[in-house]
């Protein structure tokens, strides 16, 4: 009989796809497979040869691009000198997660299930194409996708003898243990050794300066931040992108410890249950409570179902209980969406109003429950050439209302705002990645920069770059509602026109009566911007 192996792999930018992935892993477990979750790019690619039943979960981002985490599995995969006979043993499947609101609706599904096909890969199913826009969400396909993948499966890999499906009424072992040490926190959360700066070794730039440049009046708080990355090797160009790791506000993370009766001081090592289990890379091992808390636990997300139906399992309170079940059934999906997605209710709201099942969770489940806060990406908005060693963000601080009282805030752009540099050592665990805008190195071609409201920042690092090598031809339209209030880097701007080296065209569009736009200002401008574009061979960009 062949051996019942399955491999689940998924590219995921948010988060949705490996959920789902973790949710076919479980799935697995029930039906005896032996089965490992990873990210594409976690996965040493060359040994897909080898592998004989995989799924392959993807979602599609911006522009029909892979996620950041199976970029470079994109890249073997489409290398032009595979055989077309390399995954000729393999029976794959392949499920999609896309909008299709977006032109390339799923595209890296559609591409990826061609490409296993091109290399001799045997599909169990059609591609499968979950809907962000539909009123289910992907669920709506995800489901009766499921219950078609394992009718295939079963008959090519049964089930051994004597053993049937676990039932779901059978909760499965937690994905790690926690054991607790005896000492508490003075020795854990060390720092390791310095290494190359990544997002497994973010290096912790200190807080320079964090200046609100907007008016205090103004609706929406703008920060211009500046970090210090002496002794990082981090090297960056305009266009870049800085990752940073955001960590929960410290009255969230007390709450959190309060409702579960957790001692933030307890020190744990983490132990998986089933031997081959890769421990979450960007946990310290030992951890504290505290730690785990603070910097790891997305306690502000929005939960999916998956979190109802296992938190479901702990509840000793029936009427919790039996709420908790319809949120995670197929039925219950429209009013889970009232009450969680639409409202933008938080992980740490949600166990506020299930008291009786929060007080009984089971620590060694909260990385099952709970998934690990996800980097944030900021457009750099300075150049190495001019502000050597530091690196600047323009950053729009985010809160909203809903229907809950309380207003709706970025658990990123709130950390980061709250810091105080000027009173205190403030790091912030940050990498840099390369971004998708790239500039002419050609010294004669000029750029036409459309950037309102925050979207200016990359275009200050291209503008500050520029400036350092000489090059002119830089023009830039910028929106905002007032110049008085939300002109960012309006001095620097004039500065720049005063020297001949930015030719600038605003939009102010709440200073008169009528609103004036970029799109407003680009077409008076329309005989120059024809002129650079058809004989100057001038370069486009636009950010927002």
């Amino acid at each position: 009989m062949a051996e019942r192996k399955l491999l689940v792999l998924f590219g995921s930018q948010t988060g949705t796809a490996q959920d789902t992935a973790e949710r076919i892993g479980r799935e697995a477990k029930r039906r005896h497979f032996h089965c490992r979750v990873e990210a594409l790019d976690s996965y040493p690619v060359a040994q897909l040869i080898q592998e004989l039943l995989v799924v392959f979960v993807c979602a599609t981002t911006g522009q029909g691009d892979p996620p950041d985490n199976m970029k470079n599995f994109w890249r073997f995969i489409f290398r032009k000198n595979l055989s077309p006979a390399s995954l000729c043993q393999m029976d794959c499947a392949v499920l999609g997660l896309g909008d299709s609101s977006y032109p390339k609706f799923n595209f890296v599904a559609k591409k990826l299930h061609k490409r296993l096909q091109q290399l001799g890969a045997s599909p169990i199913l059609p591609v499968a194409l979950g809907d962000d826009q539909h009123d289910l969400g992907p669920d709506a396909v995800v489901d009766p996708w499921l219950l078609d993948l394992w009718g295939r499966i079963l008959p090519l890999y049964p089930l051994p003898p004597g053993l049937g499906i676990i039932s779901p009424d059978v909760l499965l072992p937690s994905k790690f243990t926690l054991h607790f040490l005896d000492e508490r926190s003075s020795g854990c959360d060390g720092e390791a050794a310095r290494q190359a700066t990544s997002e497994l070794h973010p290096f912790a730039a200190r807080v320079v300066s964090n200046l609100r440049v907007t008016a205090e009046s103004h609706f929406q708080d703008v920060r211009l931040i500046e970090f210090d990355v002496t002794g990082s090797g981090i090297e960056y160009s305009a266009g870049d992108v800085v990752m940073i790791q955001p960590r929960n506000a410290p009255e969230d993370v007390q709450q959190f410890c309060q409702l579960l009766r957790l001692d933030p001081d307890r020190c744990f090592v983490l132990k998986p249950s089933e031997p081959g289990t890769p421990l979450p890379a960007h946990l310290p091992q030992p951890c504290t409570i505290q730690h785990l808390v603070a910097c790891y636990l997305d306690i502000c997300c929005v939960p999916r179902r998956s979190f109802f139906e296992l938190l479901s399992w702990f509840s000793p309170n029936e009427l919790e209980r039996e709420k908790l079940q319809e949120f995670s059934s197929a039925q219950g999906q429209e009013e889970l969406y009232s009450y969680c997605n639409r409202p933008r209710r938080t992980t740490l709201e949600v166990l506020c109003d299930f008291p009786h099942t929060t007080c009984a969770v089971p620590l060694d489940y909260l990385l099952d429950l709970i998934p690990r806060i996800q980097p944030r990406a900021f457009s750099i908005a300075s150049s190495m050439l001019a502000l050597p060693n530091r690196l600047q963000i323009l950053l729009a601080v985010v809160q909203y209302k809903t229907r809950l009282s309380k207003p709706r805030r970025g658990l990123c752009s709130t950390w980061l705002a709250s810091l105080r540099p000027q009173q205190e050592d403030v790091r912030v665990p940050l990498w840099v990645k390369r971004g998708g805008m790239k500039f002419p190195m050609e010294p004669d071609t000029p750029i036409i920069m459309i950037g309102p409201g925050t979207g200016v920042a990359p275009f200050r690092a291209a503008i500050q770059e520029r400036v350092a090598h000489g090059r002119k031809g830089n023009y830039l339209f910028f929106g905002c509602r007032q110049k008085s209030k939300d002109f960012y880097c309006g001095a620097e701007w004039q500065e720049l026109v005063k020297s001949g080296h930015l030719t600038l065209f605003t939009a102010f569009s709440r200073d008169q009566e009528e609103k004036i736009y970029v799109q407003h200002r680009i077409r008076e401008n329309q005989g120059l911007v024809w002129d650079l574009l058809s004989r100057g061979n001038a370069h486009i960009y636009l950010a927002g």
